[in-house]
């Protein structure tokens, strides 16, 4: 079977109420966005100084031609051989054609016009370099020629440590800006840690001392000051708890006080036993005492004497049959099959609710005397009680409770309703049925009529274990209970029970 709670008030909406798990995703997508511009910045510098080393390149390679032109114009000075005179003269064609080439990096790094600058002085550096071939005797042009060479080698000197200073400026601010970025990032995400943790932290440091004051007794509520829908929600379900808790410790208070009502009817019953077997004896006596019926004075008021006696001796046993079955319903008592005649308990059951029974309420009984059942007496009398009494709450004022028996074998007869328990097919059972007039029950409810603490009464009205205790009675009797709606209204509950041997019947 289920076990279960009533848990139906526990869905809340918080709809205009903030949410923690969404300013957590705003914040990340937050960090998310900076993180990916600080890294679209970053390759962005990457490829600026990529463009660097390249264009460092192209000014090394313009230093490396000029250093190549000098050591041959060197070695022509030595040797005057027409091989180093051809190789120098390639040179400074290359220079050149690198200076035609990277005139756009070349000028930025020394000044406006430096290319065609170097560009004459290359020209004029290969005039005198051929001067110098015709007359190589000359000191003047020789002069000359390593004035114009050296002053374009320390040009290209200088052209390369602009490259390099330029390079390692960019390197710099690279490195600084990185520093910068990733100290941002650290601290964005220190400061968003702390806060979510300072937002999540406190209320539930709030829960776990309400805890400790709920184990230690106190029901106290909790209330949050922290706006997110997720604690709200969560001190909302927490209070439901409390709420529930605080309904069973009501419920185990009231069960205790019938446990204590019903020492208490146990011993009254007893007491009232003696006074009710003495009352019979003397009405015995009595009636033995009574003169025949003759013509003498006395015995004409016999035969009414004779039945004022028998009403009082009547009533007397009606009185401790009533005190026997509060002593069989008040004890606690072992479980005990017993043959019950099915019509004998159910009007012992109405005599008991008489005065529960709304004056506009029509039973109808319709239970064979002969159909009987195997169970513990007391224990399906309070099934009968729980189930009256329902019926009598739903239906009000006025309606029409009918309570009807047949007795049938499992799986032999037709249009009987599913029922859920132990019935086993095959065996002979006792079908009874209590049918009202009352609303009925909503289908949706249907599947957790039987469960523990769930009731459809008002708070107050009900402690929701009237039909729990009927569904364990029924089952532990091997029997199945069922209920549903009429078609005409009302709610119709089925109990199949295992009917007495047939020589019972």
């Amino acid at each position: 079977m289920r076990i279960g709670f009533n848990m139906q008030h526990c869905c809340y909406t918080f709809s205009p109420m903030r949410s923690l798990q969404a300013k957590i995703v705003l914040v990340y997508l937050a960090l998310t966005a900076l993180i990916v511009g600080l890294s679209t910045v970053a390759l962005i510098e990457l490829d600026r100084i990529a463009d660097k080393a390249r264009e460092g390149g192209k000014v090394a390679e313009l230093f490396d031609a000029t250093l190549e032109m000098r050591r041959f114009e060197k070695n022509h000075f030595l040797y005057a051989q027409n091989s180093d005179l051809a190789e120098h003269a390639r040179f400074v064609a290359r220079a050149h054609e690198l200076l035609r080439r990277d005139a756009h990096i070349i000028d930025p790094l020394i000044g406006a016009n430096a290319t065609a600058a170097l560009q004459g002085e290359l020209s004029r550096y290969a005039i005198a370099m051929q001067a110098h071939a015709q007359a190589p005797r000359n000191d003047d042009i020789a002069a000359a020629v390593r004035a114009l060479g050296n002053r374009i080698v320390t040009r290209g000197e200088q052209l390369a440590a602009r490259e390099r200073a330029t390079m390692n400026a960019a390197l710099a601010a690279h490195r600084r800006n990185l520093l910068i970025s990733l100290t941002i990032v650290a601290a964005l995400l220190g400061l968003t840690g702390f806060l979510l943790a300072r937002r999540v932290t406190r209320p539930l440091q709030a829960m776990e001392n309400r805890m400790e004051a709920v184990a230690s007794g106190q029901l106290t509520r909790l209330t949050l000051d922290n706006p997110e829908r997720e604690f709200v929600s969560l001190a909302s379900a927490f209070n439901h708890v409390l709420d529930e808790l605080e309904r069973r410790q009501h419920t185990l208070v009231r069960a205790e006080k019938l446990a204590s009502l019903g020492t208490l009817l146990s011993g009254v019953a007893h007491e009232l036993n003696n006074p009710l077997s003495n009352i019979s004896s003397s009405a015995q006596i009595l009636k033995e005492d009574l003169p025949a019926e003759d013509a003498t004075p006395e015995s004409q008021h016999a035969p009414f004497h004779r039945q004022l006696i028998e009403d009082i001796d009547a009533e007397t046993l009606r009185a401790r049959r009533i005190v026997r079955a509060l002593l069989d319903y008040a004890g606690d008592r072992e479980f005990k099959r017993t043959h019950v005649a099915l019509a004998e308990l159910v009007q012992e059951t109405l005599r008991f609710l008489k005065s529960r029974r709304p004056p506009g309420v029509e039973v109808r009984v319709e239970i064979a005397p002969e159909l009987g059942v195997n169970g513990d007496r007391p224990r399906l009398q309070q099934v009968l009680l729980n189930l009256i009494l329902n019926a009598f709450d739903a239906m009000g004022e006025f309606g029409q409770l009918d309570i009807r028996a047949q007795h049938t074998q499992v799986g032999k007869t037709e249009a009987l309703l599913a029922h859920s328990g132990q019935c086993r097919p095959g065996s002979h059972v006792i079908d009874l049925t209590l049918c009202d007039t009352g609303p009925g029950i909503p289908a949706a409810l249907l599947e957790r009529i039987f469960d523990p603490f769930f009731t459809t009464k008002a708070v107050g009205q009900g402690s929701g274990l009237g039909l729990f205790i009927a569904f364990e009675i029924i089952e532990e009797h091997g029997g199945c209970i069922s209920v549903g709606n009429r078609p005409q209204g009302g709610a119709a509950f089925h109990i199949r029970l295992p009917a007495s041997t047939p020589e019972n019947l």
